[in-house]
């Protein structure tokens, strides 16, 4: 792969884009919300609330923010699609999502480092508008192109999270996740087949299909929301993190939060197989 020396100036045409809430709701589901039908904090989040009407009637996770433009992404590269994963989310929200919008998002590459053997590190971002022309949100992504390193670019100086604290977590959730979790995800619009095909993710070097980063992504927002958030998705300014190593549907996901005034630090760990799948976590609280 030659990455251009112009990859900066380089723009995709705005993209519109448009949700309501079965998109929102399709969200929170693969997400794992509702697993507990009688749990009223997550049902907010997948139901309605016929019988005692809420304000909003349906709440909408901060991280529907990395689906609900999916299709907004700067001019496409020539990369080795198979050794392609999502490396890194960072989302600032300038008002909350609402349950149902249509939105202008505008894409750019914010640049490209060289890992050599390791791969490749690109990163985009995409800034989105509502009809009132107002910043509703701005997303950072990161990919790993695992095949396409050795290109010639800078080694270091990528946008990057800190690490946590060194001392004990303020508190651990354990979020467990379905077997068919990323098939249901899916619908949200990732269908890239190494979530999905045992063969695709096998010629990727994956025992099974892997959860989707962004599903990962998730589930670390919901760690927050159910903790140190109460559940209020408008206290959250921003939810960024780097995705470390795989999870495999069915895994018990344990996500490590610290809290120093208004920001929370994790990572998140799969006690099974003793790895850590998140890290140089952070949320901004307001």
């Amino acid at each position: 792969m030659t990455i251009p020396e112009n990859l900066t100036d380089l723009r995709a045409d705005p993209v519109t884009a448009s949700w309501g809430d079965r998109e929102v709701m399709l969200y929170a589901l693969g997400i794992g919300m509702g697993d507990d039908p009688m749990d009223d904090n997550e049902l907010a989040f997948v139901n309605e609330g016929w019988i005692t009407p809420r304000e909003p009637a349906l709440k909408v996770v901060p991280t529907f923010a990395s689906v609900a433009t999916w299709n907004a992404r700067p001019p496409a590269l020539d990369l080795n699609r198979v050794m392609v994963v999502d490396a890194q989310r960072d989302i600032t929200f300038h008002k909350p999502l609402p349950v149902s919008a249509t939105v202008t998002a505008d894409s750019r590459w914010l640049g490209a480092w060289d890992k050599g053997d390791k791969g490749a590190i690109l990163v985009r971002e995409t800034e989105v508008r509502d009809e009132a022309g107002d910043l509703l949100y701005t997303l950072q992504g990161t990919t790993f192109a695992r095949g396409d390193g050795n290109f010639g670019g800078p080694a270091s100086g990528q946008p990057e999270t800190p690490g946590v604290p060194d001392r004990a977590p303020d508190l651990s959730v354990d979020i467990v996740t379905r077997p068919g979790q990323a098939l249901l995800y899916r619908l949200s619009g990732d269908r890239n087949p190494l979530h999905s095909d045992p063969e695709f993710a096998a010629k990727a070097g994956f025992k099974a299909p892997i959860l989707h980063g962004m599903c990962t992504y998730g589930l670390t927002c919901r760690a927050v929301l159910s903790t140190f958030a109460d559940w209020d998705p408008s206290a959250i300014k921003r939810h960024a993190c780097r995705f470390s190593s795989p999870v495999y549907p069915g895994e018990t996901v344990t996500v490590d939060l610290w809290r120093e005034g208004n920001i929370v630090q994790f990572e998140a760990r799969i006690a099974e197989r003793g790895v850590t799948c998140v890290k140089n976590g952070l949320t901004e609280l307001k």
